[in-house]
């Protein structure tokens, strides 16, 4: 025979095609332990290569610790991890699914699968529970192995297919805290802001980078191009009360001071999922639609398939709200090549406390612009790197360049972030309306009807105290490029609050229509505010120290066109030391006549420019064209001062214009005006409902014990469940956590739903069917 036709045959027999049934030769006969023959049909115990059926109504835990990879293992009863002893397994496909058939195929599990019978338990791969995770001292591992003559692009993977699955490890008090006091290059040891608990020798930690980078800069190390990186990697060799002991000496200085205070972030988990080969053929996970289960407290490392769309190291896929109150927790992800989580057409899910640590593409990703209502809080973003476009991406704008955050739809929360040294942005909130994407899209309503939305027109519903430092190129980019693309309107703005940049190049890029930004500190930066669209923005409380070129941008920057009205309120400028620019630039020229700019309570010290200004033109603009002058207002005590180009003297008719030493630059002139009221461009209000998540449900005797999330772009004031008040434990930013503790109702059903200090009442409360899995 001829070799090569022997070959095709031999790849033939070995490998199963996607749309093939699998024929299983280990099959479970009855519930069990999984080392215990008589679990097994004919008392034949699993072995390498084997394609594995866990069958429905069965429930086997696995209390083995064994190299010998299967090729698949299809669950379709119950596979529960032991919690007494370490558990290792390692396999080319975990598929949990109804039905007593299936496909080797990791990602498109829903076109013809099987649903499971109504009122009949779910299919479920538990690795610990909530109530009782994994514990300390216990390891869970499962290592995805590819196999050859099996699809690169779709394999090695987990995929729940309407089915459940738990992944929960030994909780940590924290998994990320600042520093408390500076380390310095040579330091052995560092300090913690915070004590911690859970954390153990042995553990791998990161100290992430206090540097300021240039624009455009490129952190990732390679032979080919190496770049310097300030995050170092450490493992733990001893615990004390004021911080860790490190195994090598550090390399770099962190900050641990005041504004700047770098991070001390720890990878390890005691449940793991990863590749095999890390070099090789990486594996992925993924939820997909009527899925439903949720991640604690794990481990996700060297996984991700590099430029492969959809294949991400966590992977929520069109699940929509089939895991409302479900998430990540607590999760390490990191050397990815693709991602650390991805929410792509999912709704409701709680982000919360995890480390996302070296990814190529964006970090934490909202794919398609649908998804709403999920809460990305207290996370950190170290290294998303700059790759290419994933083939046939959702939204063809987004070039995919390193953002530690990017999402497409602004109703959504995200609070107490961190992010740090990421290739291009930290915060990349990015819309923009393509000859192939059209931004008008079928969105659900707060109410539960469906309408169709332009995207572009949704405020954030909470973006507030989250902080960036040492990027590549942008802090926080806000819009799009062209005028008035993105938008709110004067009771509904995009609101940002209480943020922080430091050692930053650009600060905020904010290219939308009605902004409101309450709350702003800096702390060395080249850019403050860049680029703004100014129309309709509102600027208070902006703290600037040591922002040593541009400070306060020109409308458009090169463009030098402001098509809007804007106010500064309560702007602060201290130790910002610029070149021939001055401190504050202003537009040449609008479109549309009538157009300002307001400073009130404007506070400078030790701060001036080398060409003797406060205000200029900054250059002026790159074209000819001049349609209407701009006048922007300075009110103080003394009264209100007016500027204006000179390129425009017929505006200059209402008072004596002269040239004040120390204030304007050589293209504007200032005179005192007759005062006009400070303007009020915007007016938000709250008609927003909250949002409620019930995140945890335990029975102790006859009474239930229910732990949630609600989220607000105001305050909430009350959470009921089943009709009982709950207790508020904490709220900041606009996120509740509460508790509420009732007798537990017979039919197992669980309500809940807030209401906010605006008098909005939830109209989609979160309800939990216990009977139904």
């Amino acid at each position: 025979m001829n070799l090569q036709i022997l070959l095709c045959l031999l790849l033939l027999v070995s490998a199963v095609t996607a749309a093939d049934p699998v024929i299983f030769n280990a099959r479970s006969a009855s519930s069990g332990r999984w080392s215990d023959a008589s679990t097994w049909e004919g008392g034949r115990l699993p072995q390498a290569g084997d394609f594995v059926q866990v069958r429905a109504g069965h429930r086997i835990t696995y209390d083995v610790h064994s190299p010998a990879a299967l090729r698949m293992l299809h669950v379709a009863g119950g596979l529960t991890f032991s919690r007494e002893k370490s558990t290792l397994l390692e396999v080319g496909l975990i598929k949990v699914e109804p039905g007593e058939s299936t496909t080797e195929d990791g990602f498109n599990c829903h076109d013809a699968a099987p649903v499971a019978n109504v009122g009949a338990a779910r299919p479920l791969l538990e690795i610990g529970s909530i109530e009782q995770p994994i514990p300390a001292g216990v390891t869970a591992t499962i290592r995805l192995r590819h196999f050859a003559g099996t699809n690169p692009e779709t394999l090695p993977a987990i995929t729940v297919c309407g089915g459940h699955w738990e992944v929960h490890g030994a909780p940590l008090s924290r998994t990320w805290v600042k520093l408390a006091a500076p380390a310095k290059a040579g330091d052995a040891s560092v300090q913690l802001q915070q004590g911690v608990t859970g954390w153990r020798v042995g553990d791998r930690v990161i100290i992430t980078s206090g540097q300021m980078h240039g624009s455009g800069h490129t952190f990732r190390q390679d032979a080919k191009n190496p770049k310097p990186a300030g995050t170092e990697e450490r493992i733990i060799t001893a615990m004390h009360e004021a911080g860790i002991t490190l195994d090598r000496p550090l390399q770099h200085p962190h900050h641990g001071e005041g504004i700047m205070r770098c991070e001390v972030a720890n990878l390890s988990r005691n449940v793991v999922v990863e590749s095999a080969n890390p070099a090789g053929v990486r594996g992925h996970t993924m939820y997909h639609r009527d899925s439903s289960g949720g991640i604690s407290y794990a481990e996700f490392r060297h996984l991700g398939k590099d430029g492969v769309l959809g294949k991400y190291a966590i992977h929520f896929h069109l699940v929509r709200d089939t895991m409302r109150g479900s998430g990540v927790t607590g999760a390490s992800i990191w050397d990815s090549h693709n991602r650390w989580i991805t929410i792509h057409g999912t709704d409701h899910l709680l982000i919360r406390d995890c480390v996302g640590y070296q990814s190529r593409g964006h970090g934490f990703f909202l794919e398609d612009a649908t998804e709403q209502w999920n809460v990305l809080d207290r996370n950190l973003a170290v290294q998303a790197f700059v790759t290419k476009k994933l083939p046939q991406q959702v939204l063809p704008f987004d070039p995919n360049d390193g953002a530690g955050f990017w999402w497409a739809n602004g109703r959504n929360t995200f609070t107490r972030n961190v992010s740090c040294e990421n290739d291009r942005y930290g915060y990349h909130f990015e819309l923009a309306k393509t000859s192939n994407f059209n931004p008008v899209l079928r969105l659900r309503e707060p109410d539960g009807t469906t309408a169709a939305r332009d995207v572009r027109t949704l405020p954030f519903l909470r973006f507030e105290d989250n902080e960036s430092h040492s990027e590549g190129l942008y802090s926080f980019n806000f819009g799009d490029d062209e005028n008035g693309s993105v938008h709110g309107d004067r009771t509904h703005p995009f609101i940002a609050k209480n943020l922080r940049a430091w050692e930053a190049h650009y600060v905020v890029r904010p290219d939308l229509q009605f902004f409101l930004l309450d709350g702003l500190r800096v702390k060395n930066a080249v850019y403050g505010v860049y680029h703004p669209d100014y129309d309709a923005h509102v600027y208070r409380d902006l703290d600037f120290d040591n922002v040593n070129s541009e400070p306060v941008n020109r409308g458009h920057d090169d463009e030098s066109i402001q098509f809007g009205d804007f106010t500064y309120e309560r702007l602060t400028l201290a130790n910002c030391r610029v070149g021939r620019d001055p401190l504050i630039q202003l537009a040449c020229t609008a479109p549309k006549a009538g157009v300002s700019g307001h400073f009130k309570d404007l506070v400078m010290t030790n701060s001036q420019s080398r060409g003797g200004s406060v205000v200029d033109l900054g250059g002026g603009p790159r074209s000819e064209t001049l349609e209407h002058p701009v006048s922007y207002y300075f009110h103080d005590t003394s009264g209100t001062t007016r500027v204006v180009s000179m390129q425009f003297p017929d505006a200059m008719k209402d008072a004596d214009y002269r040239s004040v030493d120390g204030f304007t630059g050589s293209a504007v002139r200032a005179a005192k005006v007759k005062p006009i009221a400070f303007p009020q461009l915007l007016a938000p209000v709250d008609d927003l409902p909250p949002a409620t998540l019930i995140t945890s449900i335990r029975h102790d005797g006859k009474r239930s014990i229910i732990r949630g999330v609600s989220h607000d772009n105001g305050e909430v004031a009350s959470i009921t469940v089943n009709g009982t008040v709950a207790r508020i434990i904490t709220q900041q930013a606009g996120v509740a956590d509460w508790e509420a503790t009732l007798a537990t109702p017979a039919n197992g059903c669980f309500k809940a739903q807030a209401a906010d200090q605006a008098g909005n009442a939830e109209l989609l409360p979160h309800e939990v069917n216990q009977a139904v899995r």
